[in-house]
């Protein structure tokens, strides 16, 4: 790959050099299949909640808790995978987070009742987000980091239909253990990994019970509307002070005091939120304005989720060329018009191409601004970056599926 430009707005590169130093350079296909599964969790249930809902004798609306618990698990997961590979180092961080996605699986595979399967879908999201958080630290260039969002959105693209599928041959509760997955690249990974952990600073164990309260609070607004907000402006207060007491510490202060990084990590959410919202929105208009059954929806669904994976990872790569500015436009523009589309339309094929416009817009988001974010700060605050990061972007990921299920109730 040819030297990258540099300049106010393009991301900054990874040198040649530092590359070169690194142990052992990971092979990407291992960081895709290290993050690409956490997308089974969050678009896989689209088209089986009726069915966990018949064999667990609860209503829809009670188990759509469990698609609340694998969102609320993937973000507080990924800024507390931060926090250990910053300590600790990637091999503990993949040790333990593939053992939360095992465990979770387990649960849910086995799980009696509700609160079980619930209990179950956070702690492997807790696990699979950590994994993703991982893979993304490790992915050293645009063109890597490329491949890995594009494998995540890939794997959502085909998330509902498999799990659909998988309802049919098997069961909806191991269509609801498929992020398990995940942990088969977990022992190629440590293979190559770093040893040395990347920061011996002490533990900030009051600013990360302040973001967990932060994101748990976030998480529960569309359920519970008052009190979840009024928790979320406290929490965001009592951390807001805590950072101008400790700079260093869970959540670093160079990231609030960036500009480049928020408005990356705030265009991810939006975009995040638009395209995991229509995932959800979009098959209900199919059934109510076309008669197909869910199987011919799960099919339909594929080509334009799975055509938004595949060009992401050309626009990813070919951002770092672009100036920064149209890139941003463009999706944006993408984001706006994909949902106005389909509350609009009830036309089969433009409710799909809304989808394929989402998608493609997301997927692009999250690894263009990735890079963009990322290069904003200093190197060794990298992983605190793509935490909280991913943070941003997997809270639209939660809330989009959370909003949709609510106001089909």
């Amino acid at each position: 790959m040819r030297d990258l430009p540099t300049g106010p707005g393009t991301a900054r590169p990874v040198e040649p050099e530092r590359q070169a130093r690194r142990p052992g350079r990971i092979p990407a296909i291992w960081l895709a299949l290290l993050a690409a599964p956490l997308s089974f969790g969050i678009a896989g249930p689209a088209l089986i909640l009726d069915e966990a809902a018949r064999g667990l004798g609860v209503s829809v609306g009670a188990v759509t808790w469990t698609v609340t618990a694998y969102g609320w698990g993937i973000a507080v997961g990924t800024p507390l995978t931060a926090g250990l590979l910053g300590r600790r180092g990637v091999r503990a961080a993949l040790t333990v987070c593939g053992l939360l996605v095992s465990a979770g699986a387990i649960l849910v595979v086995t799980a009696p009742a509700l609160p079980f399967l619930v209990l179950g879908s956070a702690v492997q999201a807790l696990g699979t987000a950590g994994l993703m958080a991982t893979a993304m630290n490790l992915a050293d260039s645009a063109r890597r980091m490329g491949l890995v969002t594009a494998a995540l959105a890939t794997v959502g693209s085909t998330a509902p239909l498999v799990g659909s599928l998988v309802t049919d041959l098997l069961s909806w509760r191991v269509a609801l253990a498929l992020p398990v997955l995940s942990v088969l690249a977990v022992p190629a990974v440590l293979r190559h990994a770093p040893r040395a952990a990347t920061s011996r600073a002490r533990f900030d164990l009051v600013g990360a019970v302040l973001l967990t309260t932060l994101v748990t609070a976030l998480v529960f607004i569309p359920h519970m509307p008052v009190a979840a907000g009024v928790c979320s402006i406290v929490a965001a207060v009592l951390l807001g002070l805590h950072l101008r007491v400790r700079h260093d510490g869970f959540v670093p202060t160079v990231l609030v005091r960036t500009p480049q990084f928020l408005l990356s990590s705030g265009l991810a959410f939006s975009l995040a939120l638009v395209n995991f919202g229509l995932i959800y929105a979009i098959p209900q208009q199919l059934a109510q304005h076309t008669g197909w059954t869910t199987s011919q929806i799960g099919v339909a669904m594929v080509w334009p989720l799975l055509l938004g994976g595949t060009l992401s990872w050309f626009v990813v790569a070919a951002s770092a060329r672009v100036d920064r500015r149209l890139v941003i436009t463009v999706l944006i523009a993408m984001g706006t018009v994909a949902p106005v589309t389909a509350a609009l339309s009830v036309w089969a094929l433009v409710l799909l191409i809304a989808q394929a416009v989402a998608s493609i817009a997301a997927a692009s988001g999250q690894g263009v601004f990735a890079v963009q974010a990322t290069s904003a700060v200093p190197e060794d605050q990298r992983p605190a970056a793509i935490g909280m990061f991913n943070l941003s972007y997997l809270l639209g990921a939660a809330f989009g599926p959370a909003i949709v299920s609510l106001l089909a109730i």
